[in-house]
């Protein structure tokens, strides 16, 4: 019981006052509490951006390092969740560009079974009901990775991870009116990318 009213603290603190900790005192507790509150949207960022689990691993601990890393650049007053989705879409922008440089696609078909095909299966739909959920789920992230990458952020942020459009503009250093055109944007180039892949789904389940 003492143990855990100790931890308790630890527990409740926000992002702000944990990222303090770490940043005066090298807190390797409040450390990992921001690494267990964040690790899953950071991973789901990075999953959606580069295509590829194995590589969004590999972005996800990289970012979680560089937070430690850089520390001592953090400023009070701010949002840690602004500077944390900042620095792992900066990490991804470097690994696109990178795959450019190589000539390599980002289209690996990576993500993948478990992933976002658990959030469709608890209210045990019908079969071709779930089939044509999980191939619409496969299309979406195919089509988002045919985006320019500005516009796939900008979707992600958006409607994966739920942000507002101040949250989107402070994240990537624009004005709220160029984050709308960008989503704007975004959903007409992913709308008519998918419209003729789900009437060929419809017309398999109907």
């Amino acid at each position: 019981m003492g143990k855990m009213s100790f931890l308790m603290p630890l527990f409740s603190m926000s992002d702000e006052q944990a990222m303090w900790r770490v940043q005066m005192t090298d807190d390797h507790a409040a450390f990992g509490q921001l690494v267990q509150r964040w690790e899953q949207p950071i991973l789901r960022l990075c999953a959606r951006m580069s295509g590829s689990l194995q590589q969004a691993e590999d972005l996800k601990q990289e970012t979680f390092t560089r937070i430690f890393v850089r520390r001592k650049d953090f400023r009070q007053g701010c949002k840690f969740s602004t500077w944390l989705w900042r620095i792992a879409l900066n990490l991804c922008y470097d690994e696109l560009r990178k795959r450019q440089r190589r000539g390599e696609s980002p289209l690996e078909g990576e993500i993948e079974e478990g992933g976002d095909a658990r959030e469709h299966a608890s209210e045990e739909p019908s079969p071709d009901s779930r089939l044509a959920s999980l191939e619409e789920c496969e299309l979406v992230r195919g089509a988002l990775l045919r985006l320019p990458d500005a516009h796939r952020a900008v979707l992600v942020l958006r409607y994966c991870e739920g942000l507002k459009l101040r949250e989107i503009a402070d994240i990537l250093e624009i004005p709220e009116t160029t984050a709308s055109s960008r989503i704007a944007v975004g959903l007409a180039q992913i709308t008519r990318l998918l419209e003729p892949q789900f009437d060929e789904i419809k017309g398999k389940v109907c």
